[in-house]
């Protein structure tokens, strides 16, 4: 295999070592996979808890009784809700759960935060190796009290989100609505899952419902957080943006704070703000060193400013705290942007590995190898993945991978098709993506539609400037070339 750059190749190495097996069989690994992870709960809670896991790094020195009871109450609180919490913090509470469970295993509850602890802890830190833990948890917790389970139905709906399966997440968060539609905390899973699904309309509708809950002064950042993440999808920049503001001005912890700056700076970055996003992302991690997201935003921002070697220790700060595969990604094609393409194979690589593991611990991660195959290694395999993948989820981010996979594998007709869903409002595509608008006027311009596709490149330049180290050059020459072209003469009737 190779990489493809965008107008020339060096030797590379694909994601996959050789044909994906059909879908069918990938189904059927994925169905033994949960099926090794369900099985046994029924064997009894000590089976199933870690025994003496040392913590990933030393805990700081213990408060006081008084504020040790307080912390873990606000820990409590936070993750029974759905709250950004802190990593230290979660350990604690998973330590403080491990213990009742095994010392009250009919305590539905408990099991239940346990399992919601997991998932947030494996969330926070990028590590899908606590989900299948979480899902044990989880499912004792229905075992013990039967379907009437609003919070582990809940908790089984935000695990299937994280795992990107928006079709269970679905099915569990609907379930979990119709035994609590008072309880906020019913809605936020379920906004995910329609999302995914490409359903906008039922997410806004979910999103309408749940602002109209009344909600504690505690609870109320979490609800403007989640209708800034509709109102981005819409397209609604400063409405989005004004909700998380507000949001982290009201949290009332480091880490929830610390997430809400993070999805302000982020907003900040797609707009092509790079020093807003900046000072976002860097008062984030000074509330919260493990804020993932914000460590890998500090790269790439600081990529956009030019500052290059700094961007890639800030990805380096970021992949030694959590191994993520997007971010590898990321760093990889930074490299790439600047000829060092034997780093960038090497980053490559250990994403692929990354990806073994995500997969391991029940995470889809089809759309991310259909995009890295697209523009390093195989795009026919891309395209056969996220075919299926749109089948089962078809969601924005699925169709717009979908149009440049097409585009890369030569069907350009085709891929228009698809980019026109990722782009155009009425057909879902709201949110304003330099990246997707790049897309359909890369599509556009090799249909040779030369004024469509000027009108796109100069808009994905207009809506982030900064976009993509790779693919921010390939716009600029592209719209270069047609400013160059000449105009087709008028018919020899008409001159």
């Amino acid at each position: 295999m190779e990489i493809r750059q965008y107008g020339r190749s060096v030797p590379g190495t694909s994601l996959v070592a050789e044909p994906p097996p059909p879908r069918r069989t990938r189904r059927w690994l994925r169905r033994v996979l949960v099926t090794a992870c369900v099985c046994g709960v029924a064997a009894g809670a000590a089976l199933m808890l870690p025994q003496a896991e040392p913590h990933r790094r030393a805990a700081p020195p213990a408060p006081g009784p008084r504020a040790q009871a307080r912390l873990q109450a606000r820990t409590l609180a936070a993750v029974t809700s759905g709250l950004p919490a802190g990593l230290p913090e979660l350990a604690a509470l998973i330590g403080q759960q491990e213990s009742r469970v095994r010392a009250q295993p009919r305590d539905a509850r408990a099991w239940a935060v346990l399992g919601s602890a997991y998932l947030e802890q494996g969330r926070h830190s990028a590590d899908a190796a606590n989900f299948p833990k979480a899902e044990r948890a989880l499912r004792t917790s229905l075992e013990v009290r039967g379907t009437g389970n609003a919070e582990a139905l809940g908790g089984l709906a935000a695990l299937a989100n994280a795992r990107r399966d928006f079709p269970s997440a679905k099915r569990y968060g609907e379930q979990a609505l119709k035994l609590a539609p008072k309880r906020w905390t019913s809605y936020p899973a379920l906004i995910d899952a329609y999302t995914g699904l490409g359903d906008y309309k039922a997410a806004r509708g979910a999103l309408d419902k749940l602002t109209a809950l009344r909600t504690g002064a505690a609870e109320r950042p979490a609800v403007m957080a989640r209708a800034s993440a509709v109102y981005r999808d819409r397209g609604w920049r400063e409405d989005a943006a004004a909700q998380l503001t507000d949001a982290a001005a009201a949290a009332r912890t480091p880490a929830e704070q610390a997430a809400y700056l993070t999805g302000v700076g982020q907003l900040a970055w797609e707009r092509g703000d790079r020093e807003d996003a900046l000072r976002h992302f860097r008062a984030a991690v000074r509330l919260d060193p493990d804020q993932r997201a914000a460590l890998a935003g500090q790269g790439r921002a600081l990529a956009a400013l030019g500052r290059t070697d700094e961007a890639v220790a800030a990805y380096r700060t970021a992949l030694a705290k959590h191994a993520d595969p997007q971010v590898t990604l990321e760093l990889g094609e930074l490299y790439e942007s600047r000829g060092q393409f034997a780093a960038a194979r090497e980053q490559y690589g250990l994403l692929r590995e990354r990806v073994r593991q995500a997969v391991a611990g029940g995470v889809d991660e089809e759309l991310l190898i259909g995009q890295f195959e697209a523009d390093h290694g195989d795009p026919q395999d891309a395209v056969a993945r996220l075919e299926e993948e749109w089948e089962r989820q078809p969601g924005i981010e699925v169709a717009d991978a979908l149009a440049w996979a097409l585009h890369r594998d030569g069907d350009d007709e085709e891929a228009l098709d698809y980019a026109t869903t990722a782009t155009d409002k009425t057909k879902g595509g709201g949110v304003r993506s330099a990246l997707y608008v790049f897309h359909r006027g890369m599509i556009e311009r090799e249909l040779e539609l030369n004024g469509p596709a000027q009108r796109h490149l100069d808009e994905a330049l207009r809506i982030n400037p900064y976009f993509s180290p790779l693919r921010v050059t390939a716009a600029q020459s592209a719209l270069q070339e047609l400013a160059e072209e000449p105009e087709e003469p008028l018919p020899a009737d008409l001159s």
